[in-house]
């Protein structure tokens, strides 16, 4: 199973100077996210080669999926974010053996961690897209599930749905 990022805020991931610890990577995919995280700084589309570059050798790791969305998200590149998001939620549903549409996900006793968590994280970015693309609808149906898949918020969801309720 792959291993999943720390969370912390993009502006705070995209700060640090030291490495980042995306866990258990193969060293040149871990190398490379490194660079992406470095060029951020500086060259945001040189980021997103090197995160893609990264996707193309290894598309079964997770924290280059969150790299994408994320710094999509940041810059506002919305349809970007959604992609990323999307493409790699569907291979944390696959890896934990889950239906790849979210809609027939079913609640767990305690919250996943692996790919599972990494799904559950992801699908709250992906309500958070949905609300900055103007689509309270579709951000709404993802909340409720995470409302049903992580009753305690343990991913952040309730954050966004906050975020939702000051939309409506």
């Amino acid at each position: 199973m792959s291993s999943t990022v720390r969370e912390m805020p993009v502006t705070e991931l995209f700060a640090e100077r030291d490495p980042i610890n995306f866990g258990e990577l193969p060293d040149a995919i871990n190398a490379l996210l490194q660079q992406g995280v470095a060029a951020y700084r500086h060259d945001r589309s040189h980021a997103d080669r090197l995160f893609r570059q990264a996707l193309a050798v290894a598309p079964k790791e997770l924290p280059i999926y969150f790299c994408l969305y994320k710094i999509h998200t940041y810059q506002g590149n919305l349809d970007e974010a959604q992609h990323a998001a999307e493409n790699g939620l569907k291979e944390a549903a696959s890896q934990v053996g889950w239906p790849l549409d979210w809609r027939q996900w079913q609640p767990h006793a305690g919250l996943p961690d692996g790919a599972g968590r990494f799904a559950l994280y992801t699908l709250k970015a992906l309500a958070f897209i949905h609300l900055r693309q103007n689509d309270p609808q579709q951000a709404g149906q993802m909340l409720d599930a995470l409302r049903q898949l992580d009753p305690a918020g343990a991913v952040g969801w309730p954050v966004v749905a906050a975020l939702a309720e000051g939309v409506g």
